[in-house]
């Protein structure tokens, strides 16, 4: 019987695919980069093809490695959910499950969830990465994530995703903003002001425009941040208003700011809080269950 590429040996092409540079790629499998390479070598080897072009600045997949890496990857996903099916095989919560988390949710749900998790299930170790959607996306589907925590709808080719629940906006001004003696607000009322956003990249700056049927031409821009925190502190300070999902509102994010609140009155002023997998992953059932867990330690 003739040899086969071993598992280890397209882990090893598929990190210098991704990072697209050897000491990169050796980082991430946590071995040298000669152990890396050699392992590579031996790959291209036992295929008979060259996978990858090296030069002195940088790392190019030929056609045939690009198509090897599409096919690896396919299988080490094959892998992964062989394993997850045995898992599910066993008592749910008794193995490990690596989840992915919105920055803007991250704070809020994660420290309750964590909580709950190791009083409930001691036996479950929960792997947490907070990261943008996208590149969590991307991770999912690199199959680096079991599961995802996230604002939806987020556009995403081969998952399935539940809704846990929603989560509500409230507008948030200085006490010397016009705004700030009005009982309720409406989604026009938006238009022409300085609203502070998160950056690009951020699904809640999109679910914010997307909620109030707005486009970036209807405001006005003053500051784009990184951060809630610094985004709370600027309003504070009177630079502009923004708009603040519910579980922030209800979580320490406001503690010491002096920062008026005020509802919207269509309650449709919102976005959707869920979880999202990989298409016919074997783990659905335990991912649900754990949804349920989430929503229980929801502060909203």
């Amino acid at each position: 019987m003739s040899r086969q590429p071993t598992l280890k040996q397209l882990r090893y092409l598929l990190a210098v695919a991704d990072a697209g540079h050897f000491g990169q790629a050796a980082k991430a499998c946590f071995v040298s980069q000669s152990t890396l390479s050699a392992g590579i070598s031996e790959l291209e080897d036992l295929l008979g093809v060259v996978l990858i072009e090296r030069t002195s600045r940088s790392v190019l997949l030929t056609d045939i490695g690009a198509e090897v890496v599409r096919r690896a990857r396919a299988t080490l996903l094959e892998i992964e959910d062989l394993m997850a099916v045995c898992d599910a095989s066993q008592k749910p919560f008794t193995g490990r499950m690596r989840l992915g988390v919105i920055p803007t949710v991250a704070p809020f749900l994660l420290p309750p969830l964590m909580k709950k998790v190791r009083d409930t299930y001691p036996d479950f170790q929960l792997l947490i990465r907070e990261d943008l959607s996208g590149h969590l996306v991307d991770a999912l589907h690199k199959g680096e994530l079991d599961l995802l925590l996230l604002a939806l709808p987020f556009d995403a080719e081969n998952v399935d995703s539940a809704v846990l629940f929603e989560d509500r906006f409230w507008f948030a001004c200085s006490d010397q903003h016009v705004l700030h003696t009005r009982e309720s607000l409406l989604p026009d009322d938006l238009r022409g002001q300085d609203l502070l956003l998160l950056e690009d990249g951020h699904c809640l700056r999109d679910h914010v425009l997307e909620a109030c049927n707005l486009a970036l031409d209807d405001v006005s821009l003053p500051f784009q941040a990184t951060s809630l925190n610094t985004i709370v502190q600027m309003v504070a300070s009177g630079i502009g208003v923004t708009l603040l999902p519910q579980m922030a509102v209800n979580g320490s994010l406001l503690s010491g700011v002096d920062v008026s609140l005020k509802p919207f009155a269509a309650e449709s002023i919102s976005r959707d809080i869920g979880l999202m997998w990989r298409k016919k992953s074997p783990r659905v059932f335990e991912y649900r269950a754990l949804g349920e867990l989430v929503s229980s330690v929801n502060p909203g």
